[in-house]
């Protein structure tokens, strides 16, 4: 059995980062032995609350990874799981509605956008605290498609609060959600 994982990082939260690195390796064992982790890069400024500039960036990006996953043939893997933070979140949304993949979502701190793609299956986290997604709509949106969504109150758009304790805390039970949502069988 194959199965393929494919990281969606953020604007400045790349695949080395805490919920990235240790997501990659609950996949891991959990059978998503071929990997492939996006990179990419936008300079704008001034994305948050200007619409404008984050279409530009997500254009921007989601051209970029298109250009990356060129010749992947999806049709080998037998499962397909999609791991994103941030904007990450929107651009693999986007990319498995423009190419008809049926995989698992994991979205770590998904911005509003992602659920205008009518993700199918996922699971979602998201701080109370979080700057850079309208956590309401995020919330509402992601129980109405019912994917299912972690809350954690103090939390910020890296699920972090400032209190070291408390952020290990956070991201080891948002690893063990995501073992959870892993090792059951797909529906």
């Amino acid at each position: 059995m194959r199965n393929l994982m494919i990281l969606f990082p953020g604007i400045g939260y790349h695949c080395d980062k805490p919920i990235l690195y240790y997501g990659k390796k609950i996949a891991v064992m959990n059978g998503y032995t071929d990997c492939i982790s996006l990179s990419y890069s936008y300079d704008g400024k001034n994305l948050r609350d200007n619409a404008a500039e984050m279409e530009k960036a997500f254009n921007s990006l989601y051209e970029q990874a298109e250009k990356q996953l060129n010749g992947v043939e999806f049709n080998q893997y037998d499962e397909i799981l999609f791991v994103s933070k941030s904007i990450g979140t929107v651009i693999a949304a986007a990319y498995a509605r423009k190419h008809s993949i049926k995989c698992r979502m994991i979205f770590y701190t998904p911005l509003a956008q992602t659920y205008s793609y009518d993700v199918e299956e996922g699971i979602a986290f998201i701080g109370m605290k979080d700057p850079w997604s309208d956590v309401d709509e995020v919330i509402h949106t992601s129980q109405k498609q019912r994917i299912p969504i972690y809350v954690y109150e103090d939390a910020n758009h890296s699920l972090e609060t400032g209190q070291v304790i408390q952020d290990l805390d956070i991201l080891k039970d948002v690893m063990i959600k995501t073992n959870n949502y892993l090792s059951v069988e797909k529906h």
